[in-house]
């Protein structure tokens, strides 16, 4: 009577090692790393300072400057993505545009359509139409970057 309960416990020990006998779910939501593009801004024909960089959030991409962005007051200032390091001309097909400059100071974040292919880009820039003054450009190069999914 006694030997019952004790190999019901060594038949439970004995499954419960056996791998994968009590295997839990694989994890997911998982945060995923893939090389994302940044770059410093240099200054050209105004002061331009901070950082640029690809993040993705949610799966759409967005070009971010950071808090310590910063560069002069112009008129018809613009966002681009330049498929020169160090952009000089501003032809069709040089470039497309992220839209207005939001402020010319501090963390701001621009989308970036979803047909847009990151790899023909090589700068981004702050550009003003009116004087056709490159502001200051930062050369984007790929870096490790986590995804949120939140």
């Amino acid at each position: 009577m006694h030997r019952l309960p004790l190999l019901s416990l060594a038949a439970l020990l004995g499954f419960s090692s056996v791998p994968g006998a009590l295997a839990l779910p694989a994890v997911t939501g998982q945060i995923a790393q893939m090389p994302q593009p940044s770059g410093m801004f240099v200054a050209a024909e105004h002061p331009t300072q901070g950082m640029a960089k690809i993040v993705t959030v949610n799966g759409k991409r967005y070009l971010e400057f950071d808090s310590n962005f910063k560069t002069d007051p112009g008129p018809d200032l613009f966002v681009l993505l330049h498929r020169s390091s160090k952009p000089e001309r501003y032809e069709s097909g040089d470039y497309i545009s992220l839209g207005d400059l939001q402020k010319v100071n501090g963390m701001q974040r621009y989308e970036i359509p979803a047909n847009v292919n990151l790899s023909n880009y090589q700068s981004v820039v702050v550009w003003c139409r009116q004087f056709n003054a490159t502001f200051g450009y930062a050369p984007l190069s790929a870096r490790m970057q986590r995804t949120q999914n939140n």
